[in-house]
């Protein structure tokens, strides 16, 4: 006798196409849910992850972040003192040369503050001057806007050349011929 077998199925068995349903639907869905809503369950999940993320970097973004008032800020400087004024030291006058053949008598003083001790050496302050105001026209250095303009200049130098302990330039000696 011959023996046949069938290999797949069983006998009396459902079609095989349901099978896999079966299969599917051995997990029985929680109370009051319909089967097939666990993906729309993650999503509003997800959703919900999100916004309460949003939510958090909106907050710290307006409460604590750049340009919050308790944020730590850079410390602000320390302002400068302001210098007192010390000794005036006198330059000697000196006449410059200017243009067309005519000359300048200046005279001036230097303002210090008062942390200098000792005066200095005014021999470089004449040097500043004289290359300052030589070679320029009587009517250059004869108009007010123009001689303020040239002491505001020699101060600068001053400064430069001194330090910061120069105050101020005074005019004592001023003659043009």
């Amino acid at each position: 006798m011959v023996e046949q077998r069938v290999i797949g199925q069983k006998i009396g068995a459902r079609p095989a196409a349901a099978a896999p349903a079966a299969e599917r639907s051995t997990e029985a869905p929680p109370a009051g849910e319909k089967p097939g809503k666990k993906p729309r369950r993650r999503l509003v999940l997800i959703v919900a992850v999100l916004a309460v993320l949003v939510a958090a970097g909106a907050g710290w973004y307006f409460l604590l972040g750049p340009g919050h008032a308790g944020a730590a800020a850079a410390p602000e400087p320390k302002p400068t003192p302001t210098p007192v004024a010390g000794q005036v030291v006198a330059v000697d006058a000196v006449s410059v040369n200017l243009a067309g053949g005519h000359y300048l008598r200046l005279g001036l003083a230097i303002q210090l503050s008062d942390a200098v001790k000792t005066s200095p050496n005014t021999s470089r302050a004449l040097d500043l001057a004289i290359a300052l105001y030589s070679g320029r026209s009587v009517d250059e250095v004869s108009a007010p806007a123009t001689r303020d303009q040239l002491k505001s200049q020699l101060l600068q130098q001053l400064q430069q050349a001194y330090g910061p302990e120069v105050m101020d330039v005074y005019l004592t000696d001023y003659v043009t011929q």
